[in-house]
């Protein structure tokens, strides 16, 4: 099931998605459901909001109760926005890095969220803005201390995300400023809409890319994490209890900007993609923001 978050004329609402060759159709769950929560993150919370939302889904979609809107990233305000860094092989042998004994972890303010379509806004202060393809693992069930065995009951779904990073702020100021050269506004575009972990597979084992202004600069594949999804929740919830909404950016593959020579950053005009099997397409242009 895919599920996405549309911005309509009578308020923000949950709809399931249709997607044919990036061709997207939304149907009203609320059209069979009318106690469904409005936001996704509600859906989550509760105990039976997946099987509600299928059921829901099932019918909207057999009876056509089709909706328009705009869409919003599928969680809007997530609770935690969690980020592993160096967390691809490749990635780090591109970088000259050695494998970390433990996920690197950091954080994105949920402020940073936006959805598809919507710009990446450039900070006038900020002038090495890069890209960085990510698969995100949305946390459906309440979890602390879990093991990884446990770890995939705890997964809502998955969808695209980009980790948008100011370099020259996340590791060119004396110090490091991580949290300001990774949380600025729109630097944590999701979407187009999350697919329930039911249908992916294996979510350690999809090709994922970037493509910038059609030119492809990521490809590579999830099978090469140095650490699982499975592992990082396990890891990262001994520290802190995981709640039904929260998302997890998995890590980057190689190819990301200040890595070429020379280097390549985002600006205004630039129009971003993100593509990981079997989850849609994340598009998103660039522009200034003064």
């Amino acid at each position: 099931m895919k599920l996405a978050t549309l911005q309509t004329e009578q308020g923000t609402t949950v709809v399931s998605v249709v997607d044919q060759s990036n061709e997207l159709t939304f149907f009203d769950l609320r059209s069979f459901d009318e106690s469904l929560p409005r936001s996704l993150k509600g859906i989550l919370s509760l105990e039976d909001g997946l099987e509600r939302a299928r059921k829901a889904a099932a019918q909207a979609e057999e009876t056509n109760q089709q909706v328009t809107g705009t869409l919003l990233a599928p969680i809007p305000q997530p609770g935690k926005v969690l980020c592993i860094g160096l967390n691809y092989r490749d990635h780090a042998e591109e970088t000259g890095m050695p494998f970390p004994d433990e996920p690197v972890c950091f954080s994105k303010f949920s402020s940073a969220v936006t959805g598809p379509e919507h710009p990446i806004r450039i900070p006038a202060i900020a002038k090495e803005v890069d890209y960085e393809a990510e698969l995100v693992a949305v946390i459906g069930k309440t979890c602390r201390n879990v093991s990884q065995a446990d770890a995939p009951q705890h997964i809502a779904g998955y969808m695209n995300g980009h980790d948008v990073s100011a370099r020259d702020w996340q590791i060119g100021r004396p110090g490091g400023q991580w949290l300001l050269g990774k949380t600025a506004d729109t630097f944590a575009p999701t979407g187009p809409y999350l697919v329930t972990a039911d249908e992916i597979n294996d979510a350690n084992n999809l090709p994922i890319k970037l493509t910038l202004n059609g030119e492809v600069l990521q490809n590579s594949s999830t099978d090469k994490f140095i650490f699982t999804i499975e592992e990082v929740i396990q890891f990262v919830s001994q520290f802190m209890t995981l709640e039904p909404g929260d998302i997890i950016f998995t890590g980057t593959p190689p190819g990301v900007g200040m890595a070429r020579k020379p280097p390549v950053y985002l600006k205004p005009g630039d129009q971003a993609v993100v593509e990981i099997q079997g989850l849609g397409v994340l598009q998103n242009p660039v522009e200034m923001w003064n």
